[in-house]
């Protein structure tokens, strides 16, 4: 027996020592990054994306509401609930190596034929026409990992809990972005109510002007209704306004996992304050820190392993399998040790021949959706660096966009000064004052919605280059 032993022994240190790589070696894809972002004049390596979310957004309500997304947002809620998922399936992989242990209990009563063999051979040697068989056994059984099987299918489970882990932080971004655009634009639809309420005031001022003038005879009727249609205009708008504003305010409290209902907000578009020198950092520091990108890299990893799993199916395998109890004919003396003991080992060693060329298939199929995981995650880096060459142009843009809009504002309001002077002097028609005002709600309106982008654009900078997930 003990040769034997020392002969099992031998046969697996022979395989162990002939046992090749257990992970396939990983070699990060040339991705070809730029040196620096379009539309940057230095490489500078500090970013924005650095900074937490509470450092970058400032307002107190902005942040609030942030905290609340994070909080109670359902979309991220489920996000977490997969990574706990994956993280209990990385837990139970740790355990692959060790060996399947079962234990069961059976008792059976046969009674042959008393016409058959069995049956007569029973009444002949034991005098009854039927036999027992009782048996309380454990039963083991392990593969040994030589080709490292076992050991990529533990780093498919790790690969696909970070995974898990790397979309919930690239959830968390699109929360907060989603959060602070859908703020941005409440405070834009308050600040255009404002443009809008004080420009009714004004028609409402030039249509009495105008009433007074048709009463003394200096306008037509025609005047009196030029300028009601265009009060009746700006009523229009701060309904439309009115409308927009619930509706927003709904979608954001959606956003922050709330029922829909009123949003608070203490402070004016104008008083918002956002890094207004913006750092992009170095495209190689971004692919690192964009979660989207580094879960793409994970999905390479994974079926990096999976390669190696479908390459060691091909080789032998070597399984042992025991079993191990007590077991007797009697159910008096089957607990009586030692002479109802019993146990028996076996090791048997498997070589796949002919399998229909599955095994080989599964191979070229495993690398091949390797390679298709690498383009992806070539093509992952190449939409990240362009959302931020994007997200650098529009808020360069919109800073002149925005100057200029301020100078149209105060060119316009300037001229509805004049109109009315000359409206007044009988030197200008009511025309002239009801296009100069109609421009100059157009110019104030169009101002709100540019400064809206422009925080917008840093917003999407700042999701773009991989912040918000701090």
């Amino acid at each position: 027996m003990k040769k034997v032993k020392n002969i099992f022994l031998t046969f697996i240190l022979a395989l162990g020592s002939v046992s090749c790589v257990s992970k396939l070696a990983y070699t990060e894809p040339d991705l070809e990054l730029p040196e620096k972002f379009q539309y940057t004049a230095t490489a500078d390596t500090a970013s924005v994306a650095n900074l937490e979310w509470k450092q970058f957004f400032s307002d107190p309500i902005l942040q609030g509401l942030i905290e609340k997304g994070i909080k109670n947002n359902y979309d991220l809620q489920i996000a977490l609930k997969q990574v706990a998922s994956s993280q209990e399936k990385l837990k139970q992989a740790k355990y692959l190596q060790y060996p399947d242990v079962g234990f069961g209990v059976a008792a059976q009563i046969s009674k042959p034929s008393k016409n058959s063999m069995n049956g007569q051979s029973l009444n002949l040697f034991l005098g009854k026409s039927y036999v027992e068989d009782y048996n309380a056994a454990f039963n083991l059984s392990w593969e040994a990992d030589i080709w490292g099987k076992i050991k990529n299918q533990q780093e498919v489970s790790k690969m696909q809990y970070l995974q898990t882990y790397e979309a919930t932080k690239a959830i968390q971004t699109q929360v907060v972005a989603a959060i602070a655009q859908g703020y941005y634009n409440l405070l834009m639809l308050d600040k255009q109510m404002e443009i809008a309420k004080s420009n009714l005031e004004l028609s409402t001022n030039t249509l009495s002007l105008t009433e007074k003038l048709w009463q003394s005879g200096d306008t037509t009727s025609l005047g009196v209704q030029q300028a009601t249609a265009q009060k009746q205009s700006t009523e229009l708008l701060i309904t439309q306004l009115e409308q927009n504003i619930a509706i927003q305010e709904n979608a954001l409290s959606i956003l922050v996992g709330e029922n829909p209902g009123k949003i608070s907000r203490t402070i004016e578009m104008s008083d918002t304050s956002l890094p207004q020198d913006i750092s992009a950092g170095l495209p190689a520091a971004m692919v690192s820190r964009r979660p989207d990108v580094r879960q793409q890299e994970l999905v390479l990893l994974e079926s990096n392993a999976m390669v190696g799993i479908a390459q060691a199916n091909m080789y032998p395998s070597l399984k042992i399998t025991a079993n191990g109890g007590v077991n007797s004919f009697k159910i008096d003396n089957w607990f009586q040790i030692p002479a109802s003991l019993f146990g028996s080992v076996l090791g048997g060693l498997t070589q796949p021949i002919f399998q229909k060329r599955q095994l080989k298939t599964d191979l070229n199929v495993a690398k091949i959706q390797r390679e298709k995981n690498v383009l992806a995650f070539r093509q992952s880096v190449l939409n990240a660096v362009g959302e931020v060459s994007d997200a650098l142009v529009s808020n360069e843009s919109l800073k002149v966009q925005e100057q200029k809009a301020t100078e149209q504002v105060a060119t316009l309001k300037n001229g509805i000064k004049s109109a009315e002077m000359l409206y007044k002097g009988g030197m200008a028609n009511y025309l002239e004052v009801i296009t100069a005002q109609g421009n100059s709600l157009q110019a104030e309106l169009n101002l709100a919605s540019v400064k809206r982008q422009r925080l917008s654009s840093i917003v999407d900078l700042y999701r773009a280059l991989g912040g918000g997930w701090k």
